[in-house]
């Protein structure tokens, strides 16, 4: 257990299950939408780098990498075992921070949105992602060691509150969120089952044929995000730079 993250949780999913399709929709929804803020070949922090899965696109564009966990399952031969709210860098060392799906797994928010901004270099940039709307709180949520959900406008003011500057912010996962409401209504209506966060949490299983019509909708997200920002989803994005 670690300062800040919840009880009993430990790693990601992707540390089993690396193939699930939100995992492959993801990193296709990110580089669409954040891609072009990250300087290629600069110095880049990987935080909560179990989810690997989603970020190989963001190591790719990295003249050195560094990756952090707390977990060490999810690091590879040169990661760095540490927790968010005391990351063991030296301030304004990086160029690019990626912190997907982990700024909810880590309280006080406060303490780790300001520790992002403490390691980035002036006009270095931080892209993120966290799962969307406290509404949809279930027990998935406590089972993967969550503290909260956010609206785009939350995680907006969360940033901006540490000194960074947004450049974009957006939902994703727009055309399966019909799906991932009607399940999280289910969740409600049946009552939470688990009394606790867990070590890695099972993902459901997925027919091969949901699995290619759950990559096909994602796809639309693609398409769209290279024009707009997208009202609604579940996830929610966003490149904020530490000013210059």
């Amino acid at each position: 257990m670690t300062e800040g993250s919840r009880p009993g949780h430990g790693g990601s999913p992707s540390i089993v299950v690396d193939d699930y399709w939100w995992y492959t929709a993801r990193a296709r929804l990110l580089e669409e939408a954040l891609g072009r803020f990250v300087p290629p070949n600069g110095q880049v922090l990987d935080v909560g780098s179990a989810d690997a899965p989603s970020a190989g696109w963001f190591h790719e564009r990295a003249g050195h990498r560094v990756s952090v966990d707390i977990d060490p399952r999810g690091l590879d031969a040169d990661g760095v075992c540490a927790s968010l709210l005391s990351l063991p860098f030296a301030s304004a060392s990086f160029d690019a921070v990626a912190a997907f799906d982990v700024i909810e797994h880590v309280d006080p928010e406060s303490v780790a949105v300001r520790e992002l901004f403490r390691v980035l270099r002036p006009g270095g940039v931080l892209v993120a992602s966290v799962p969307a709307y406290q509404w949809a709180w279930s027990d998935h949520d406590v089972a993967n060691g969550h503290h909260r959900r956010y609206t785009r406008a939350r995680l907006v003011d969360a940033l901006t509150a540490a000194g960074f500057s947004v450049e974009r912010s957006t939902y994703a996962f727009t055309s399966v969120f019909p799906m991932f409401a009607g399940e999280r209504v289910l969740r409600r209506l049946r009552g939470s089952r688990v009394e606790g966060a867990s070590d890695i949490v099972g993902v459901p299983q997925v027919p091969a044929a949901l699995h290619h019509v759950l990559l096909g909708l994602c796809r639309l997200d693609e398409r769209l995000l290279r024009a707009r920002d997208l009202p609604w989803g579940s996830s929610v994005l966003a490149a904020a730079r530490r000013p210059a």
